[in-house]
């Protein structure tokens, strides 16, 4: 098994189409193009020696490195100090704006700031998860690597009166070269998919254009953000991730940029996550315009809207909406093994697309409609061919929320009456009622109350256990699970109720451990698939909220600060967290830094009402869908 560094050893840089992971000793180990769902050109993530890579660092045999964002952009910079020099490896991907296009570059500015400093540079890439052949064709003026159905062209930024490059090692595949520059010299390499001539040399005006457009994007983009609240600099961090993770042609933010990044190392919890949940997605719009991204959060409608029309009446069984697509809304997401890759560390299978996305999981229809009710409330409204099939949705809903589904963890353990789906079946109805209500619009008034009241007493009798004084998984264990701290988020029960502080207690003892919170106990609870799993960031987030909201806001502020303890060097977080602090699980995860956000605004605003200085009122967007 080869060398692979820690998962939080890494920044992402990105375009707003793709992305790529950048690790402390400058290696770019995961880059997919020309789209995040994108079959990998650089992967040795998963494999290290099968699977490509990008490499910058010095020549010298012993180096420091240190690794930071440029303030307020994606712009991300590789420090490396030697006894010789210093220098800097300064890593952007320019944006590729909101139509969709093949071409992508990938910028990486090699610095040196102290001394003397000789960069060595390793071009390997491996087309197809490693599993198509390509060849490298020399130019005098750079490279161009070339498979079946994809080019990458090498293009060296230089001036006239530099010295030619002279590769080290004129192999049919790889590209190696070294480069020594002096204190206050910059020179770089811009890789390009399917560029619109051959390889180039690039000036350091043009290239120090690029490098200032992109800044400038950043910081215009982030300058919207109204928050100003106690956790600024680690919201904004976390913002600019999700930006980083959405598909700027269709308004869909991905999972995470990664696949088969394992949840345990050397089990089978290996999945693709760059698709597009609805329900991840749809905690989007809480965090964007809670910050005042009304561009972003309106552009996600838009997709979840187009998701809801083309699949209204369709009654497959996995219901009309699917959990999860395609950042371009499309729905072929086939599972499958590349048994060429030994996986992170040894950890196999590494899949890619996603089985689950075939499940029923109710939760689904809560989670969008809430998003669209929260939505129009700040002024992003439906118009009636949306209304329309929104209803047609409901409707199936009605017939339907009485059944066992997967539910919201995606396990392959079989349907089970999932507690947290009946929950949000519910806020499906109660968010459609309050539409039709605020509206005006026509709807199945008596059916929707109805269902929505069945719901509501069926979850307080059959998803409350006396005997453990909670509410549990399913009906029919005696399990805890965290997604429940959602009940009282979404309203279904209020923050202060005997139940739900008596369930609050519960996951305390059985849950969490020294803040950290587990989704459910595997060992007590069969999910069809091998070994155990960390603790779930996003599940600690969600406490968080639940906490401040029932009041315990120093138990809740707490809780907070060490969890921010476990971002890494850069305020990035992956899916999960092992008992020594590591992080596991693909990286890093939209999830975990939408409840971050929507954490971080509910805390403060707790506290601001502690105090006495109420909550603060934010003014409604102005726009229509």
């Amino acid at each position: 098994m080869g060398d692979y560094p820690l998962i939080e050893d890494h920044g992402l840089i990105g375009d707003l189409q793709t992305a790529a992971l950048v690790s402390t000793q400058g290696t770019i180990d995961w880059y997919c193009t020309p789209r995040f769902d994108s079959p990998s050109v650089f992967g040795s993530l998963l494999d290290s020696e099968k699977g490509g890579y990008f490499k910058v660092a010095p020549v010298a045999r012993t180096y420091a490195t240190k690794q930071l964002y440029l303030p307020d952009t994606a712009v991300l910079v590789t420090r490396f100090m030697t006894e010789a020099g210093a220098g800097e490896v300064v890593d952007f991907m320019p944006v590729t704006g909101s139509t969709a296009t093949e071409r992508h570059r990938l910028v990486r500015m090699l610095r040196c700031v102290r001394g003397s400093l000789t960069f060595k540079v390793d071009i390997v890439p491996r087309f197809n998860y490693g599993r198509s052949p390509h060849k490298l064709h020399y130019t005098e003026r750079g490279a161009v690597f070339a498979a079946d159905d994809l080019e990458l062209t090498v293009h060296a930024v230089r001036e006239p009166e530099d010295v030619r490059l002279v590769p080290l090692d004129l192999g049919d595949h790889d590209m190696h070269f070294s480069l020594t520059l002096e204190a206050g010299q910059e020179r770089g390499v811009v890789l390009e998919t399917f560029a619109d001539g051959p390889p180039r040399h690039i000036h350091h005006a043009e290239f120090m254009q690029l490098f200032d457009d992109t800044v400038q994007f950043w910081r215009d983009w982030l300058s919207q953000s109204r928050y100003s609240g106690r956790w600024r600099e680690a919201v904004e961090r976390s913002a600019i991730t999700l930006k980083l993770m959405t598909y700027a042609p269709s308004g869909a933010i991905v999972a995470a940029p990664t696949a088969g990044l394992p949840e345990q190392l050397g089990g089978e919890r290996n999945w693709d996550y760059r698709f597009t949940w609805i329900r991840d997605a749809s905690f989007s719009v809480y965090a964007l315009l809670g910050l005042g991204f009304t561009g972003e959060a309106q552009a996600f409608i838009g997709w979840l809207r187009d998701r809801v029309h083309e699949t209204a009446g369709r009654d497959g069984e996995s219901g009309p909406l699917n959990i999860m697509y395609r950042v371009d809304g499309s729905s072929d997401l086939e599972e499958d093994i590349l048994d060429n890759w030994e996986g992170y560390q040894g950890s196999s299978p590494v899949r890619i697309g996603n089985g689950a996305a075939s499940q029923l999981q109710l939760d689904i229809y809560g989670e969008a409609l809430d998003s669209i009710f929260f939505a129009h409330e700040r002024g992003i409204q439906l118009d009636h061919r949306a209304w329309t099939s929104l209803r047609t949705l409901l409707d199936w809903l009605t017939d339907h929320w009485d059944q066992p589904d997967e539910g919201l963890w995606e396990t392959r353990g079989g349907r089970k009456n999932f507690t947290y789906g009946r929950v949000m079946s519910w806020v499906a109805f109660d968010r459609a009622l309050r539409l039709a209500a605020a509206s005006g619009r026509p709807a199945s008034l008596a059916r929707w109350s109805h269902a929505r009241d069945r719901l509501y007493h069926q979850v307080l009798t059959r998803g409350w256990n006396e005997d453990r004084q909670a509410f549990v998984q399913h009906y029919d264990t005696d399990v805890l699970d965290s997604s429940l701290v959602r009940m009282s988020t979404v309203g279904f029960i209020t923050p202060d109720d005997p139940m739900w502080t008596a369930t609050l207690d519960a996951m305390d003892r059985e849950l969490v451990n020294d803040s950290l919170v587990y989704r459910y106990n595997p060992e007590v609870t069969p999910d069809g698939l091998a070994g155990s799993e960390g603790t779930f960031s996003l599940c600690t987030f969600m406490y968080v909220d639940a906490l401040a909201r029932a009041g315990r806001l120093n138990q809740s502020r707490l809780v907070l600060e060490k969890m921010l303890t476990y971002a890494n060097h850069l305020g990035l977080y992956s899916e999960e967290i092992d008992l020594t602090g590591r992080q596991l699980g693909n990286f890093p995860q939209a999830f975990t830094h939408l409840a971050f956000i929507d954490t971080a605004l509910t805390l403060d605003a707790e506290l601001n009402r502690a105090r006495g200085e109420g909550r603060p009122r934010r003014a409604p967007a102005e726009s229509n869908l």
